[in-house]
């Protein structure tokens, strides 16, 4: 199996339907109180293709696309219209959207994340699939120019300097994101009469781990 660095055709997601899941194994006690807990560190996303096909030629795409990825096979770059950027989706990015680390004068290399926050709760989740040419880096509020002073490596996510930020300066980044996913299943069943009668074929997607 490999990691095909294309993405799903983003006009056929734009109309699909998933998002978030977790893993939470809970066991009720004796006396009634619950014990909750979860294997997980990160979220997994599941998403149906299916919605998103319009036409025809959505059809063709995806079958294409299919079997170029042998099923379940080669796992791909899929954009969630929902979540895909380091800000809101109606605001543009920023160097300054998200803190991607804290300088300590020798580590020169750091990884994209983005932190989910609701009150006093975060989840910090780390972005292996930015998209090229989206990322922007500042470094204690100073942008930085990519290719001169700082790189991306669009396959993993990982910011490097060409010189290590200085201690306790604070390291952000703006961007644009893919989610890694596969096909979760190694069959589509479509046909013409059906789809033109509105029926949606099902086209699970499941993200991966990279």
């Amino acid at each position: 199996m490999a990691f095909h660095e294309i993405r799903f055709p983003a006009n056929v997601s734009f109309g699909s339907q998933g998002g978030p899941e977790r893993l939470t194994e809970i066991v009720t006690l004796a006396n009634g109180f619950e014990e909750r807990n979860t294997p997980w560190e990160h979220s997994r996303r599941r998403y149906d293709a299916g919605f998103g096909l319009r036409s025809l030629e959505d059809v063709d795409a995806l079958l294409a696309f299919f079997e170029a990825r042998r099923a379940r096979l080669h796992a791909f770059r899929w954009k969630d219209w929902s979540d895909f950027k380091s800000c809101g989706a109606n605001q543009p990015i920023a160097a300054t959207d998200q803190l991607i680390g804290v300088g300590d004068g020798t580590t020169v290399s750091f990884q994209l994340k983005k932190t989910y926050l609701s009150g006093t709760a975060s989840y910090v989740r780390p972005i292996v699939k930015p998209v090229a040419g989206t990322v922007v880096v500042a470094i204690a509020n100073d942008p930085k120019v990519e290719g001169l002073e700082f790189s991306v490596d669009a396959a993993t996510g990982m910011v490097s300097f060409t010189t290590a930020p200085d201690i306790g300066v604070l390291i952000t980044a703006g961007y644009e994101f893919d989610v890694p996913v596969r096909f979760d299943a190694d069959m589509i069943q479509t046909s013409v009469a059906s789809f033109r009668a509105g029926d949606v074929p099902n086209v699970p997607i499941v993200e991966v781990r990279v």
